[in-house]
């Protein structure tokens, strides 16, 4: 694992060491499972998770993107979030499982994906910052989810 990528006031993203675009993005507090976020990191989280994906797919143009959490050996909130190949020698099976063919890719390299990702998520507006909901209200639609409620 490398250092920090990019941090927030309440996440942190790093880069996972391996042959396909893969990033983890982590929340500063120990939270032990998803369900104990406040809802107002619950949606930054799920916003920066869109970020993360959408640069991923306009970079990278992958298969597929896997997102995953699982935190047995880690038990805290964190999230993989992975570009997939056809050939990335896994695909279909999980990049943990067993090896299903030789690798054959030829992607660009992940310093420039970084950049690019990096000023993206500096350039969003967090949740939040607009209102960080620790307390009991009305729970706020995240803006990924407005668009499509509007259609």
């Amino acid at each position: 694992m490398t250092d920090i990528l990019y941090k927030s006031r309440h996440f942190y993203l790093k880069l996972k060491k391996s042959h396909i675009p893969w990033v983890i993005l982590y929340a500063d507090e120990p939270y032990k499972e998803l369900s104990d976020l406040p809802q107002g990191l619950k949606l930054e989280m799920l916003e920066l998770m869109d970020s993360i994906e959408k640069e991923m797919i306009a970079f990278y143009k992958p298969t597929k993107i896997n997102i995953a959490s699982f935190g047995n050996y880690l038990p805290r909130v964190h999230i993989h979030i992975m570009a997939r190949f056809e050939h990335d020698g896994y695909f279909p099976e999980p990049i943990w499982g067993v090896q299903q063919e030789e690798i054959r890719l030829n992607l660009p390299p992940i310093e420039s994906f970084i950049a690019i990702l990096v000023q993206k998520l500096k350039d969003t507006p967090k949740q939040s910052d607009c209102e960080l909901s620790t307390k009991k209200s009305q729970p706020q639609t995240p803006n990924i989810l407005k668009a499509t409620l509007k259609t």
